[in-house]
């Protein structure tokens, strides 16, 4: 395909995804106007305002974080589209054992994506807020702002579901051969660094908590994808060896 027809075609991959996120934005919308999706994200700070409720003090609150919310939902909703269009863009360009590879390590990204961001829901959210709780005085009254909470929960959520996918991307740059365990391995202390500084600049409000709830289970999947990147490179080194010897096969007996 000429060069032309590429930026076409880019072009209307892109227009298609864009109209995928504003659909899916609409919906999102209305899923939050017509049901408590918001009482549900609020729900992990019910134990964490002793009673009270969150409040606002501009009256555009509630519209901006009904909107956040929205977006945010609406890039989950959305997501299986963009990225089929991403596939359906470089699909052409890929081998037949890269397409193999490919295919499944998209819908593993998607199911992590899921779980990174249920954990952060149900179990990352709490605890951060039980320990920022915890560290208040006597001296200061307790009043939290929706739109402050609201902001941090959705950032820290889709930071979450970001952070899960390191396993499936390090697992497929693996299988296309493009890294190794043992690259991994060398790399572990710059990594280490990498990711804390990655963790304080995604996670929204403190740089302590905050950093180190997302930090420690993203270093710890880091560490987990290199034992998983051993079994898939051994895999490959098999495959490898197997069809090298039956191509000698094939080699002695043609001769």
């Amino acid at each position: 395909m000429p060069f032309l027809d590429h930026l076409e075609e880019l072009r209307w991959r892109l227009i298609w995804s864009g109209a995928a996120l504003l659909i899916a934005f609409a919906v999102a919308f209305t899923l939050v106007s017509n049901f408590d999706v918001i009482g549900l994200i609020a729900y992990p700070a019910k134990d964490f305002l002793h009673g009270h409720k969150l409040i606002y003090t501009h009256p555009a609150d509630p519209f901006t974080i009904l909107m956040n919310v929205s977006f945010g939902l609406g890039i989950v909703l959305a997501s299986p589209v963009i990225v089929y269009q991403v596939w359906a863009f470089l699909s052409p360009a890929l081998h037949q054992h890269e397409k193999r590879v490919i295919v499944p390590v998209l819908i593993g990204a998607a199911g992590l994506f899921l779980i990174g961001c249920t954990l952060s829901v149900l179990w990352v959210l709490p605890i951060t807020l039980e320990l920022l709780g915890g560290i208040g005085s006597a001296s200061l009254q307790q009043m939290v702002s929706a739109s402050e909470y609201f902001g941090f929960a959705v950032a820290l959520t889709l930071a979450f579901g970001a952070v899960f996918e390191l396993p499936i991307l390090i697992l497929a740059l693996t299988a296309l051969g493009l890294v190794t365990p043992r690259l991994l391995a060398k790399f572990r202390r710059h990594s280490f660094v990498g990711m804390l500084i990655l963790s304080a600049i995604i996670t929204p409000g403190d740089l302590i908590i905050s950093t180190l709830m997302l930090f420690i289970p993203l270093y710890g999947l880091y560490e987990l994808s290199i034992v998983l990147s051993w079994f898939v490179y051994r895999a490959k080194q098999k495959k490898s060896r197997r069809e090298e010897e039956a191509e000698r096969i094939a080699a002695a007996s043609d001769r």
